[in-house]
């Protein structure tokens, strides 16, 4: 018998690997000579890079380089095990975390330390860049990345624009000439969990950037900066602008994937497909008889290409498909639909938010022993 567990992380409490290992222990109670495969997962998003690591038992990797106002911090990065893939959160140099303990300034901060973690993994030997970019302080369109990588963005008179979103409206042209050649020959894949455009009443200043710190002036300040990006790089691939402006996902991250994708040929993909491809999923879920997933939370966003989405659209017809959360928002006819046999609670009765994440490891274990128990009757 084979056993899958690959959960996402309990958010506050479990990581998606302690919560794939607290599910392996339920299986054994029950099924001890079966074949159990730890795979911890993500989305794409916040804690991607851990769960990468931890299904490829390697160690993350540190590097010096600058939050989103340019301070010096280190950062964390993952390689591959052959070192052909490099993961990166771009939050790790510019996250709102990092910059939380001075006063957010959404017109100054930008990328340019996310650039400098994608030049050190170059000079390491990386073909490949899976880039996350959930949780960031900075609207700039990915210029400050592409900055950190050599080019220069340049005003009517041919001076460099000030970084970050304040300089995108003055931007007239973009001089690639310094741009690292590296940067065009490695593959990259940006891990986006949103489908708004980079620009309007959906985009990336309307809809991020208050939580950035941006003011109404500054919203829209940023959103004619993005557009202003969106055609001066229009004329240099020659791509129509609204196709920029447009495209689902480059709203993602003050619109990181802007810059990238036009200059560096980025391709943007759902989080959880990304992942899946570097961890081979469809690989281990083949010949599984039971695969236990999971999340906080299971509700209908679940099933929008989230961790047990991507798991139970791919786990064989022949497998039965557990879910095992802090909360199940989803009726069985719903989890049917879905490809899931069953969804389970973690809470054994009535309990604060605080003693369920203080106790998730031991619940995700009994929850799991139960739920086999359950599989034996089948």
């Amino acid at each position: 018998m084979k056993i899958v567990c690959a959960p996402d992380s309990f958010k506050g409490s479990v990581t998606a690997a302690q919560a794939a290992a607290a599910m392996a222990a339920g299986a054994r109670q029950v099924f001890p000579e079966a074949e159990i495969v730890e795979l911890p997962f993500a989305d794409g998003g916040e804690g991607t890079l851990d769960a990468l690591m931890a299904a490829w038992d390697r160690e993350p990797q540190s590097v010096t380089t600058v939050d989103a106002l340019g301070r010096s911090t280190q950062a964390r990065y993952g390689l591959s095990p052959d070192g052909r893939t490099a993961v990166i959160e771009a939050a790790e140099a510019n996250g709102l975390p990092q910059v939380a303990d001075v006063p957010l300034q959404p017109l100054r901060a930008d990328t340019y330390g996310v650039g400098l973690i994608a030049r050190h993994v170059m000079t390491a030997g990386a073909e490949e860049i899976l880039l996350c970019i959930g949780g960031s302080a900075t609207t700039d369109g990915g210029t400050g990345i592409l900055r950190a990588l050599g080019a220069e963005f340049l005003d009517q008179n041919d001076a460099p624009t000030p970084p970050g979103g304040a300089g995108l409206g003055r931007i007239s042209r973009a001089d690639l000439a310094g741009v690292d050649p590296r940067a065009r020959q490695v593959r990259w894949r940006i891990a986006v969990d949103v489908d708004n455009p980079l620009t309007g009443e959906r985009g990336a200043a309307a809809v991020f950037g208050p939580q950035k710190g941006a003011t109404q002036e500054d919203v829209t300040e940023l959103d004619a900066g993005l557009s202003q990006l969106a055609s001066v790089l229009a004329d240099v691939t020659g791509v129509p602008v609204e196709e920029y402006r447009n495209a689902e996902g480059f709203g993602a991250a003050g619109g990181i994937p802007l810059a990238l994708v036009s200059l560096l040929g980025a391709e943007v993909v759902p989080g959880s497909t990304m992942v899946a491809d570097a961890v081979g999923l469809e690989d281990v879920l083949a010949e599984a008889d039971l695969v236990l997933t999971g999340e906080g939370r299971f509700d209908s966003q679940s099933l929008g290409g989230k961790v047990v989405d991507a798991v139970a659209s791919r786990a064989p017809e022949s497998s039965g498909v557990v879910v095992i959360a802090g909360a199940v928002e989803l009726s069985p006819a719903q989890c049917l639909a879905a490809g899931i046999t069953a969804a389970f609670s973690i809470a054994p009765g009535a309990a604060t938010l605080e003693e369920l994440q203080s106790g998730a490891a031991q619940l995700i274990e009994d929850t799991a022993a139960h739920a086999c128990s359950l599989f034996v009757l089948r």
